[in-house]
């Protein structure tokens, strides 16, 4: 009887001491959690009168693809619940039916879906076509240079997909830009049993901030996109994040009737719309539509952001060389401005407090901290972009970015 309680004393102490990570994990998370929260209240309100910022997702699955369960309304829902005014569906084709066809378009609960697809031009190369008309869908290309010559012939918007296998870099033009950062391929680098525990102790609380865990900043991503806008043979392309939402991750007990008896869903559409977003800046006034959103997009209006971590909306990067006397004539991120003997002037504003970094074709010329507004003189040709941190929430996250600019170029 003592052997056995000794036995399970030891049983014990070595769970305590395997556990307490995971249970110290958890209590950062609670204090986290708390912080996020702590932002979201401080968010100063939008004060730009003349655009307005509608948040969105780029790159949803649905069951129409082949390899997710989710359905139209979970994905409806979802959107309603993260307050989305956009989403893009970028279905895998099928040899059986068009599936940009049948996927969801138009309005629906107050939320504009534009329909696309995420075609497969050979083992690396992918991209997300949305817009325009389906004749640049099939039949099947030779080529990637042929899929994008296509698609823009279809008025189609053509964006790299899964940057981080696509090979085609050296011949490919003519796309509109390229995600810089993809949820799905962030996900693969879990440590899974690490993971497996986090969850034990943190999913019932906080299941939506066990992604800070495995997030990982973008470098190489960004580096190619500087690669590919900066120096004398740059191209004006345009920064997107790649959700990749398939809801497709977890467990489900059936009985022999097909009922579900247990499910479990890691990522759940409403989890995964809630990371990161791609917010979009359309005149104010104008009713949201598939037209005026992808044109304000194909400009590079827009911004990323890992709203988890603070709700960026309300965040501008502009530019002004002194000629321009109206807030209105200010040139927006993804414009171009010519450079005249007083310099450019840029001006950067966040919602709350953050760190500001200012990028030179890929390198940090200019930097600010704790502030909500910033400006500064860019005397210097070149692609400038924006890349924001909160401070205020604790390692490793505060050296993390929260916001990444579309650029401003500078010529």
């Amino acid at each position: 009887m003592k052997r056995l309680l000794k036995l399970l004393a030891v049983v014990l102490l070595v769970a305590l001491v395997t556990q307490t990570p995971f249970i110290y994990r958890r209590y950062q998370l609670g204090r986290l959690n708390a912080k996020i929260h702590e932002l979201n209240n401080e968010r100063a309100a939008d004060a730009d009168p003349v655009y307005a910022d509608h948040k969105g997702v780029i790159h949803v699955h649905s069951f129409l693809g082949g390899h997710s369960a989710g359905t139209f309304a979970d994905i409806t829902q979802a959107a309603q619940a993260n307050g989305l005014a956009f989403v893009v569906m970028t279905e895998h084709p099928s040899g059986d039916f068009d599936t940009r066809a049948l996927t969801l378009r138009g309005v629906r609960g107050g939320v504009l879906f534009v329909a696309g697809n995420e075609t497969s031009e050979s083992d690396a190369d992918r991209f997300l076509t949305f817009g325009g008309t389906a004749s640049g869908d099939a039949p099947a290309p030779s080529s990637t240079q042929e899929r994008i010559d296509r698609a823009r012939a279809a008025g189609q918007l053509v964006f790299v997909a899964h940057p981080e296998t696509f090979r085609s870099w050296r011949e490919a033009g003519g796309f509109d830009g390229m995600e810089i950062y993809n949820l799905h391929a962030d996900a693969k680098q879990i440590n899974r049993p690490l993971l497996f525990f986090d969850g034990l102790w943190s999913y019932r609380s906080y299941p939506h901030l066990l992604w800070t865990r495995f997030y990982q900043s973008p470098d190489a991503n960004l580096r190619r996109f500087d690669e590919l806008t900066g120096g004398a043979a740059g191209r004006k392309i345009v920064a997107i994040a790649g959700n990749d939402a398939h809801a497709n991750v977890g467990l489900t007990f059936q009985d022999l009737a097909g009922h579900t008896v247990f499910g479990l869903k890691l990522d759940p559409y409403e989890r995964s719309f809630q990371v990161v977003r791609t917010h979009v800046l359309v005149a104010r006034g104008q009713a949201l539509s598939e037209e005026n959103l992808l044109a304000a997009l194909a400009r590079g209006h827009a911004y990323v952001a890992f709203d988890i971590l603070c709700d960026a909306s309300g965040f501008r990067f502009t530019a002004s060389n002194g000629t321009e006397q109206k807030f209105a004539e200010h040139k927006l991120m993804g414009d171009e401005i010519a450079r005249t003997g007083a310099g450019v002037r840029l001006r950067v504003t966040t919602p709350v407090r953050s760190r500001i970094e200012i990028i030179r074709d890929g390198q940090v010329v200019n930097e600010a901290r704790d502030v909500s507004s910033h400006e500064w003189t860019a005397n210097e040709a070149g692609v400038y972009r924006v890349v924001c941190y909160l401070p205020q929430l604790s390692a490793p996250l505060d050296a993390k970015p929260w916001i990444i600019s579309n650029p401003i170029y500078v010529r």
